[in-house]
């Protein structure tokens, strides 16, 4: 992309993220199409393949009520409930991949609905079942969505983004970048959350910038 276009580096299953997508909404509303969003997967915590212990589940429901107290975002921790359960990111990371082959609005929609299917309804966003039945509610075909879920291509692509990530010096998720300017430049908008309203006034004086 060569015209003003941001870069969303986020995770589907970051409680920050998950508070940040009514953001992500309220730019769309701001300036549609006329700013797109390239989603990338930061890698919160992809591989990870030991459960999680209840001391690991206080830590991360105290981050969840932070974040609900920042956004007002609901959350229900029936997700973590399930026996056994383990904070592996990547399987959620490489469906929103895969739905990327559709295309980036589309990612950036599903991104949301994972997010609100895990933190508000307590489903396994490590189940390929559950998240081939959040592609459908957008018309991806499952059993395609499947094979492509389970291939070793979207693996690698789902690292690659990783490691764009890591390249980036990203460190905090979410992380907003937009560019490029009239310089080629690109530049963050935020690291990590800020309010919509804070956000949306960045961008609007970023663009008329660019404008004038």
């Amino acid at each position: 992309m060569q015209e003003p276009h941001l870069i969303y580096f986020a995770d589907p299953m970051c409680s920050w993220c998950y508070g940040f997508s009514p953001v992500i909404e309220a730019v769309h509303r701001a300036f549609g199409r006329g700013l797109p969003v390239r989603v990338i997967m930061g890698g919160l915590r992809p591989g990870t393949e030991q459960p999680m212990d209840e001391a690991g589940k206080r830590e991360v429901l105290t981050h969840w009520a932070h974040v609900h107290e920042a956004t007002g975002m609901p959350f229900d921790r029936h997700a973590m409930d399930r026996e056994g359960f383990v904070y592996d990111t990547d399987p959620g990371a490489r469906a929103v991949v895969v739905v990327r082959r559709e295309s980036q609005e589309l990612a950036v929609s599903y991104l949301a609905r994972a997010q609100s299917a895990f933190y508000a309804e307590g489903r396994d966003l490590t189940s390929g079942d559950v998240l081939a039945d959040l592609a459908e509610e957008f018309g991806v075909e499952r059993a395609g969505f499947l094979a492509q879920w389970r291939s070793e291509e979207a693996k690698q692509e789902t690292w690659r983004d990783y490691a764009i990530a890591q390249r980036a010096g990203v460190t905090a998720f979410p992380t907003l970048v937009g560019g490029p300017n009239e310089t080629g430049v690109y530049g963050v908008v935020t690291r990590g959350y800020a309010p919509a309203d804070q956000v949306v006034g960045v961008l609007k004086d970023w663009i008329s910038r660019i404008a004038a």
